[in-house]
Formats: structure tokens, sequence, C-alpha cells
């Protein structure tokens, strides 16, 4: 990961990085324990908290859900339409493929934040907190803000890859979700195969994220960059990308095949 350093040492940011190859398990990391604005990164926890409240109760993902006034929030789909009940598994596709932040806001008004809190304790996840709603800045600025760390997002991608988190349908919801991404500013900016991703991004004045699990058919591996500290995001997101290119490229020398170990029979990445 010399490239990587070097990437690191003439970035103006600071770079919070976790790299987890699942084939060798072999782990990169750089200031990977400092806490820091999660921005919508929060909203992945938030997905799986979702989706193991309702394999836990046996809940349909098509139920419908009510949207409050006080949700609607700008740059929103569903502020746009101004849809009042919506599915919750539309809610939870807006929230991650787009960052959709009234479709958080009601996501987070379904579970609580509490329960979103607690569930997040007990996978392991002890510096990641939801504490505000999608543009609450009011409350960020009485010191309230969302917060993982680099080390947490690759715990709970590490989990969700090995079915410790969800069984194999509900696992396979979530890959669908985080897989239809929309935003390619980042990790995939350099990258010019065909490769399925599944991550999100996130981003602030100050921050710039994205991380995730690529499924390179040579093995599949976590990637989570953070950007802090940020001036210019644009100047962020190439950086992501660039980090990002050195790893694929890296992995893509690897000898070994790669081979899902998902246990469905349909799984899309074997």
């Amino acid at each position: 990961m010399e490239q990587i350093k070097n990437i690191i040492e003439k970035c103006p940011f600071k770079v919070h990085i976790s790299v987890q190859h699942y084939e060798n398990d072999e782990l990169f990391e750089q200031l990977a324990s400092d806490v820091f604005s999660s921005a919508s990164v929060i909203k992945v926890p938030i997905l799986i908290a979702i989706l193991k409240h309702l394999q836990m109760t046996k809940g349909d993902l098509q139920q419908l859900i009510a949207i409050s006034d006080e949700n609607f929030v700008d740059f929103s789909v569903l502020t746009e339409q101004r849809q009042k009940h919506v599915s919750l598994h539309e809610l939870l596709l807006w929230m991650t493929i787009t960052s959709d932040n009234t479709a958080t806001n009601a996501c987070i008004d379904f579970l609580g934040m509490d329960a979103c809190n607690t569930y997040f304790k007990e996978i392991g996840l002890h510096d990641t907190k939801v504490q505000r709603k999608m543009m609450d800045f009011e409350r960020q600025k009485q010191g309230f803000d969302n917060e993982t760390t680099a080390r947490d997002m690759q715990k709970l991608f590490e989990a969700l890859y090995n079915e410790k988190l969800l069984d194999t349908t509900w696992t396979a919801v979530a890959f669908d979700i985080l897989c239809r991404q929309r935003s390619h500013e980042s990790l995939k900016r350099y990258i010019v195969d065909d490769v399925k991703i599944a991550h999100k991004t996130g981003g602030l004045d100050t921050v710039d994220h994205d991380c995730g699990i690529v499924f390179h058919n040579k093995g599949a591996y976590f990637i989570g960059v953070f950007i802090t500290e940020v001036s210019d995001n644009e100047q962020a997101k190439r950086l992501i990308g660039q980090i990002s290119k050195v790893v694929y490229e890296a992995n893509s020398q690897m000898e070994v095949k790669y081979e899902c170990s998902c246990k469905s029979n349909d799984c899309q990445f074997t």
C-alpha cells in the first residue's frame, strides 16, 4: 500500500482509510479509529437496522409508511413529488441509492433513533451514532451530529458480507439496494470495468466519504475512504477515486479466483 501512503502524504485533507481483502483477510488502515461526521454514510447502518427489525418481526417491505410534514426536506425526490405514503422498500431504496433525506428521516422515525443506536452497539459499532435527522443543522450546531469511524464501517460490511447480521434472504435485499447506488463520483470514478460495488457515499461541506464492497472477479474486498477537514469537495472525490483505483489494480494482480461465500442459488456475484 505504498502508493496509497504517497497519495495521502500529498493530500491537504485528513484521510481515514480501511481496506480489507476477504480472500486473505489482509487489512490496511489509516486513522481508522478516529470519530468523524458520518454524513450520509450513517444511512448504511440505519438500512441494516431496519432490515434486521423486519427479519425479527416478519415485517413486510411493502408496507406503506406515512411521511409527516416535518420530515420533508429540500433536495429530495420524495419532496419533489410530495408523496405522503410510500412503501418501506421504496424509502430504503431512495435513502440509499440517491441519499434521499426525506426518505431517511421517515426511516429514522420508523425505527426510532434510540432503537437504531441500541442496535449499532449490539453489533459492535461502538463509535457509530445517529443523533439528528437529515438537514437538521440547528441540532448539529448544538453539538449533536451523526458519527462513525472507518473501522466501524469496515466491521459493518464484513459482518454483512459473512451473513452475521441478516439471514440469506435479507442479506440479499441489503446487497440489492446497496448495489443500485447511483452516485459514482468517488470509489468508481476511475474504474473503467463494469464491476459490482455495494456502497454508500456521504458528503458535507467539510467531509467526503465512500465505502463498500467491491465484488472483483479475483476477490471481493471492502474499501472505505473517508476525507475530513475538506476545503474542496471535488478534490476530495478525486482523491477517493485515486485511492480506489490503486486498490482495484492491486486486487487485479491477485491470482486467487473469487468465489462468493453467499449461500443463495440466485447470487448475482458468482
